[in-house]
């Protein structure tokens, strides 16, 4: 495979050893992201891209990273496992998620990246610099445009009409005033005589 395009986003704030994040393509055909430039002691690395390793917690089985004290889910305080150490005895804790498998092959990768690398650093230095790392998202189709709801509006839902018979009891209703279980008659109420205690029940 060959290497066919490099794409570099250096980091503003160099106080840590992470000096910027990458991306490779081979062929012009496979795209690989999110590779470290890291500084070690010898110069400028390449770090392939990597996920934490995660154990499960004994009481709900919830993934949590290794140097976790407390679970995620249900805050149960988790035992220290007894990790992998590499040559070096250092605890593995991350995992590569994409890595070559033969020297030849990381020594292309480290040697191209650290050679464009540089030559970002020289590019930032230049009036209306902008880095091309983050343009693979759009390549890819993972943009999203707020603006689009608003060219494309969802069509208005329609409101079903009601037939004409329903039209005229709703009026009919509206404009008539009911009568509550406790109102008066007409009769009753028009007339200026008190009525006597009793009168009108076993009226027909």
């Amino acid at each position: 495979m060959k290497i066919t395009e490099v794409r570099i986003k250096l980091m503003e704030d160099s106080s840590d050893r992470l000096r910027g994040f990458c991306s490779i393509t081979f062929d012009d055909a496979f795209v690989i992201r999110d590779l470290k430039i890291i500084e070690g002691a010898n110069g400028p690395f390449v770090a392939m891209p990597s996920r934490k390793l995660t154990g499960h917690c004994p009481s709900c089985g919830c993934k949590n990273h290794l140097r976790a004290s407390y679970c995620n889910q249900c805050g149960m305080k988790l035992k220290q496992p007894q990790v992998e150490r590499g040559s070096d005895q250092r605890a593995k804790l991350y995992a590569d998620i994409a890595h070559p498998i033969n020297s030849e092959c990381r020594e292309q990768i480290q040697t191209r990246v650290i050679a464009e690398y540089h030559n970002e650093i020289e590019e930032a230095k230049r009036p209306g610099y902008r880095s091309k790392y983050d343009d693979f998202f759009i390549d890819a189709g993972e943009d999203y445009d707020h603006d689009d709801d608003h060219e494309h509006p969802s069509p208005a839902k329609e409101v079903p009409q009601q037939d004409s018979a329903a039209k005229t009891i709703e009026r009919s209703e509206d404009a008539s005033t009911l009568k509550g279980p406790h109102s008066r008659s007409a009769e009753t109420s028009s007339s200026g005589r008190p009525r006597k205690f009793g009168e009108g029940i076993f009226d027909d």
